[in-house]
């Protein structure tokens, strides 16, 4: 009898894998927790059909008491559960998402906002079962750590071209996944545990999708980025992954990491009225909080939005992991782009009308505003650096944008691509320097390939025509970057190696510091900004050494 159950049980489990309904014709897969319906859709220029599952949970919605906790494995369902419908996005001010994919010339649906958000979307192969084993691609998305869901990708077309699972994973934002309050009460950390809670999921459920959960590669962007940089410091992710991509993010980022819980908190408590010299009573009294009203503070009060060393997620200070080799030694992917301040990131951190140029009394209060750059003495270096002695605008602006783009995010990312060769372990380095043609009324001249443009062809958006859309038409040279750096990612997702057939040879990142240019036409660079990382990293420190100004380490001026 209990052979006859088991068999019953294997029978009826496989043949749930890829089921099609018979009233919808939509795909049904079985997972761990329950069965999924799904979609067909068609992606432009493949006849590959992609079957997509949205909205898929995998942790109990994080309210009440799991507000500020680690996330918990999803409750099972009976019967079937609908997975068509996009999720809702977690708590955030969606306009200034909507902002950002406006800007970036994308459609896309209004999503709904919710503090019950920890789901992620997968996109498969249709023809893909549990036997296929294809490369998983996890895509963490990013957003300054306070917007963004998966709504905004379609992994269809990566899916698609080149055989590949790809999922979209949502995460706490802001407060909602970052509060801490230094000790146990509240450690932090909540959106890089729903990370990696995603992460266990799709070990577990991964295959029944046609994935292969020994070949997991996760890519992110910006704070995406960081976020993948995070996980790689984490001891909780060994065997959740098995190479990363970072695009424009790593942890060594000024200011990602908080280095001031309490007087952050102070700042909380004071909005909130909330009191923050007892944190089993501060937990209690955020808790009580509407999540609208946490949400708003989210918005204004960037510094809560930071990861913590919180003693699980990461362990000890980063520094004693990087010293002890205590990080992930897998393969890793990373770069920027060749304007990482030329738009986007500049209409958050410049004053208004910055783009038709700057003057220096303007410059000198915006590095006096920051406290990494606000010294006096390090201002002039600085000016004379990136300045001159010019007293143009657009001379200034264009020096200002290259300053906070070489600062903030390709000084930091040389850092950790020099770390992980150091360790001996491989490493590819990139520049996109492509402008998309599709900006080309929307964006001033003087802007290059800016923040976030790579993403478009690392998801294959040339043939997206589903929930996403670009907004006007690629030239035929786009169609084809499109496929290429879908192929290098693919490839380093298959094998940890990007290199392919048909594609120029990506050298790895060694003593030569050899990169790949990303653009129309590929091409191999060397010594990435070179004249500039030699300032910012010896001229510069030798110069505050001599007048014994403080210079403050690898991620800041």
């Amino acid at each position: 009898m209990d052979r006859t159950i088991l068999l019953l049980t294997i029978f009826w489990t496989a043949l749930a894998f890829n089921l099609v309904d018979g009233d919808s014709g939509n795909p049904v897969v079985s997972t761990r927790f329950g069965l999924l319906m799904g979609s067909v859709t068609r992606v432009k220029g493949t006849e590959r059909l992609i079957h997509q599952y949205l909205g898929i949970p995998f942790a109990k919605p994080p309210l009440g008491p799991l507000r500020f906790s680690a996330p918990q494995p999803p409750e099972p369902w009976t019967g079937v559960r609908d997975a068509t419908q996009q999720p809702a996005v977690c708590l955030q001010n969606v306009d200034i998402m909507l902002k950002l994919i406006e800007d970036l010339k994308i459609t896309s649906p209004k999503p709904a906002v919710s503090e019950d958000c920890l789901y992620l979307n997968i996109y498969t192969p249709a023809e893909a079962g549990r036997e296929s084993r294809l490369p998983v691609m996890i895509w963490i998305h990013g957003g300054s750590f306070i917007f963004g869901g998966a709504v905004q990708y379609d992994g269809s077309a990566l899916a698609a071209y080149e055989n590949v699972v790809v999922v979209v994973i949502q995460y706490r934002l802001g407060i909602m996944g970052f509060f801490s309050t230094g000790d146990d009460h509240s450690p932090g950390n909540w959106g890089l545990l729903d990370q990696l809670a995603s992460l266990q999921w799709i070990q577990e459920n991964i295959n029944n999708f046609g994935g292969d959960p020994n070949s997991v590669t996760i890519f992110g962007e910006s704070a995406g980025g960081c976020s993948v940089s995070a996980l790689i410091f984490s001891p909780l992710s060994r065997g959740l992954f098995h190479k990363a991509i970072s695009e424009s993010g790593v942890l060594f980022f000024p200011g990602v990491l908080t280095k001031d819980v309490k007087q952050n908190n102070k700042v909380l408590a004071n909005v909130t009225a909330c009191d923050d010299t007892d944190s089993a009573l501060f937990v209690a009294c955020m808790r009580q909080k509407t999540g609208n009203a946490i949400n708003e503070l989210s918005t204004l009060h960037f510094h809560h939005t930071l990861i913590t060393i919180d003693g699980t997620v990461l362990p000890r200070p980063i520094e004693e992991l990087i010293k002890e080799k205590q990080f992930q030694q897998i393969p890793y992917l990373l770069g920027v782009t060749n304007n990482e301040f030329g738009w986007l990131l500049a209409n958050f951190a410049f004053p208004p009308g910055w783009h038709e140029g700057i003057d220096r009394e303007t410059v000198t209060n915006i590095l006096s505003s920051i406290p990494q750059v606000g010294d006096q003495k390090k201002n002039i270096f600085i000016g004379d650096e990136y300045f001159g002695d010019t007293e143009d605008p657009e001379t200034i602006r264009d020096g200002l944008t290259e300053m906070f783009g070489d600062v903030v995010i390709v000084k930091p990312t040389l850092f950790a691509a020099s770390l992980h060769r150091d360790a001996g372990l491989p490493v590819y380095l990139y520049e996109f320097s492509h402008r998309p043609s599709v900006y080309g009324d929307s964006r001033p001249n003087f802007v290059k390939a800016d923040h976030a443009d790579e993403i478009g062809f690392v998801f294959g958006g040339c043939f997206w025509d589903g929930h996403l859309k670009f907004n006007g038409s690629l030239m035929e040279e786009e169609n084809q970057l499109c496929r290429t750096v879908m192929s290098y990612w693919a490839n380093f997702a298959r094998n940890g190696d990007p290199n392919g057939a048909g594609l120029l040879q990506w050298p790895v990142y060694d003593t030569s510091e050899k990169y790949m240019v990303l653009n129309l036409k590929q091409s191999i660079g060397r010594k990435l900004k070179e004249t500039r990382m030699e300032f910012l990293t010896k001229t510069l420190p030798e110069k505050l050494e001599k007048l014994k100004l403080p210079n403050e380490g690898h991620g800041e001026l």
